[in-house]
């Protein structure tokens, strides 16, 4: 539909165009994740397992949502400056970024069999495999953003943490593994870019008109 369409097209460019997010992209993203997820509730959409990938994308507009109402609440209560609650806005939209990106691709590398395989990948493009995919994505994202949460919490009682010796090695590794991660994440976040922008071109160009 063109409308999902062009819900798609904003995301791509929120996410995989734009370097940071801004108000009037959120704004509008939130908006068009609100209104996808009322016009997905058409059986004749939701059947489908791009419909699948793209409901759940909408849904992953839910942690923006949780981070500006946690702002706003903890900002009410004098402590929307604190570390903690800077801390959980930033994994929420962290989560939302990542989430959102990985499903984006996802929905472009779908396209793609659609358009080059259509008949070999059937079998793979099914409603259940597209659910499986979009709980692994979620489950993987949310031990991503438990880590930080750990990392963060340790880094705040660090005064009191020990220094040396295993229990000292312990509390070390969720800093080290954090650090790690947030290094590949921003080496996938540009191999993602890479790859949908290739897709597209190879899409784009083998439906055109010769």
């Amino acid at each position: 539909m063109k409308d999902l369409r062009r819900y798609l097209a904003l995301k791509y460019i929120q996410y995989l165009v734009l370097s940071s997010s801004n108000a009037v992209s959120t704004l509008l993203g939130l908006l068009g994740s609100v209104y996808t997820m009322i016009l997905l509730q058409s059986a004749k959409v939701s059947s489908k397992s791009t419909a699948v990938l793209i409901s759940s994308l909408a849904q992953a507009d839910i942690l923006v949502f949780l981070s500006l109402v946690s702002d706003v609440v903890l900002g009410t209560f004098g402590v929307g400056f604190s570390p903690a609650a800077s801390a959980l806005s930033r994994i929420l939209l962290m989560a939302n970024t990542h989430v959102s990106c990985v499903l984006l691709s996802c929905v472009a590398f779908e396209a793609y069999l659609i358009t080059f395989l259509p008949s070999e990948s059937r079998s793979l493009r099914t409603v259940r495999n597209a659910r499986q995919i979009s709980r692994v994505i979620w489950m993987l994202v949310a031990a991503e953003c438990a880590l930080f949460l750990v990392d963060d919490h340790l880094r705040a009682s660090s005064a009191s943490a020990p220094s040396h010796g295993p229990l000292g090695l312990l509390f070390q590794l969720p800093s080290v593994a954090s650090a790690l991660l947030g290094s590949l994440s921003y080496i996938l976040g540009i191999l993602l870019r890479i790859i949908n922008v290739y897709i597209y071109y190879k899409i784009f160009f083998s439906v055109s008109p010769r």
